[in-house]
């Protein structure tokens, strides 16, 4: 079929060899692509993950998988979030802020590491069940490597 012109869309684009994939846009004036999306949530004092996961490209994914991610923990302690999008007046007012801007270079960190060590950055496997056990994994030893670069592991 010949698309030239068209809008692509879900309808018009979808992978013949993984029917879960999404179109996704990172950001505006790039182009979609057929992916997933892999969500951390980290803990702040060393910057380890606590939860990895992958989930379809739709435009709530982030925001429904952080809210599943956080339910999950266990325990009575307070918990703050820290976010990447939508940041108004009200938030960047508390003194919070500018800590959760220093932690979030630890997450980004992360996401390089996962891309440039852990093979990410192109996947080999096809399927959101085998990519997450890979994301998951490469989450895993992610950890492994900064506990022994804190010195919480003895080499």
């Amino acid at each position: 079929m010949d698309f030239r012109g068209e809008k692509r869309s879900r309808d018009t684009h979808e992978s013949k060899t993984d029917p879960d994939a999404l179109l996704f846009r990172k950001s505006k004036g790039t182009t979609a692509k057929l992916s997933y999306m892999g969500h951390l949530l980290m803990e702040n004092r060393h910057g380890l993950v606590v939860d990895a996961r992958v989930t379809q490209a739709t435009g709530t994914a982030e925001r429904e998988a952080a809210i599943d991610m956080v339910e999950a923990l266990t325990g009575k302690h307070r918990v703050t979030e820290g976010a990447d999008k939508n940041i108004d007046g009200r938030t960047i007012r508390h003194a919070g802020y500018r800590t959760n801007q220093t932690i979030r270079k630890r997450i980004e960190e992360c996401f390089g590491w996962l891309k440039t060590i852990g093979g990410l950055r192109k996947s080999r496997f096809v399927g959101r069940d085998k990519l997450d056990f890979h994301f998951v994994l490469g989450a895993a030893t992610y950890n492994l490597v900064r506990m022994r670069n804190l010195g919480m592991v003895g080499c």
